[in-house]
């Protein structure tokens, strides 16, 4: 198969360890051809080829078969319909689509362009395995995040408790998903991907706690239902650049750039 050709909107720590693994690791099935940027005079590290832009119509001018989106929630709402008009579209910031209106409009257009929006595992797992029983009945789908207080700063976890003063782990928000993924936009993405892959927004219990016995940022997801149980724990690294996401995050992107070209995929 030949390589398919993406760009990548941000190229801060998600959007650069995307294109670094693409470009150092799978450069023969993977071509970055783009990149959109608020500054293009920075120094980012990329080959000459790659097209570091902050010109909107230079960079959907490119020939891409897949558009990521690693910038935000102003970029999903911003570039969204722009990108599934010219092709699939990687959503990152998963949050984003915890507004209804956000993801009727890509979906809809996606279908009218015959792209695909695509959500990837991020920083949790399970998701297949959620998909498929939702086609009987889900009685319950339960998730609670910790992160050590490092994670939480330039958060909404500030205006609940005094970061530095956190001795035990304390629990900083109890509610839906919903709520979760709009008031922790950078740090609970993980509730909008569960709640996409199983019962809704409304119908997701989150928790989250500042938790200063860990180093790592925690996932524990619990699922009940017709087909069984799952009870999952993840500790992702967090990465060095950026503690509210971990190195999971571009790495699953990856994993789905090269199912495109892999002529065995598996875990779908």
């Amino acid at each position: 198969m030949n390589a398919i050709k993406i760009g990548i909107i941000g190229l801060g720590t998600i959007g650069h360890a995307v294109a670094s693994y693409s470009m150092e690791r799978y450069a023969e099935q993977i071509e970055v051809k783009a990149a959109l940027v608020r500054n293009e005079s920075r120094n980012y590290r990329l080959p000459a080829s790659c097209l570091i832009t902050s010109d909107e119509d230079a960079f959907f001018a490119e020939d891409m078969d897949i558009i990521v989106e690693a910038a935000g929630h102003t970029a999903v709402k911003t570039y969204g319909v722009r990108a599934l008009r010219h092709a699939s579209f990687i959503v990152a910031s998963i949050g984003a689509l915890a507004e209804a209106n956000v993801l009727k409009e890509l979906r809809a257009t996606a279908a009218q362009y015959h792209t695909q929006l695509l959500v990837p595992s991020a920083a949790i797992g399970g998701l297949d395995r959620i998909c498929a029983m939702t086609l009987e009945e889900i009685d319950r789908i339960e998730l609670i995040t910790r992160k050590p207080p490092v994670a939480w700063y330039g958060t909404f976890a500030e205006e609940k408790v005094e970061l530095s003063a956190v001795s035990e782990p304390t629990l900083i928000f109890n509610g839906t998903a919903n709520e979760s993924a709009l008031l922790f936009p950078e740090s609970v993405n993980v509730s909008a991907a569960l709640s996409l892959a199983g019962i809704g927004f409304e119908n997701t219990h989150v928790q989250v706690y500042v938790d200063p016995t860990i180093t790592r940022n925690t996932h524990q997801i619990i699922v009940e239902g017709f087909a069984g149980r799952i009870e999952l724990s993840l500790q992702n690294t967090p990465s060095a650049h950026n503690p509210k996401t971990g190195y999971i995050v571009a790495m699953s992107i990856v994993k789905v750039l090269r199912q495109y070209t892999n002529p065995f995929v598996i875990g779908v």
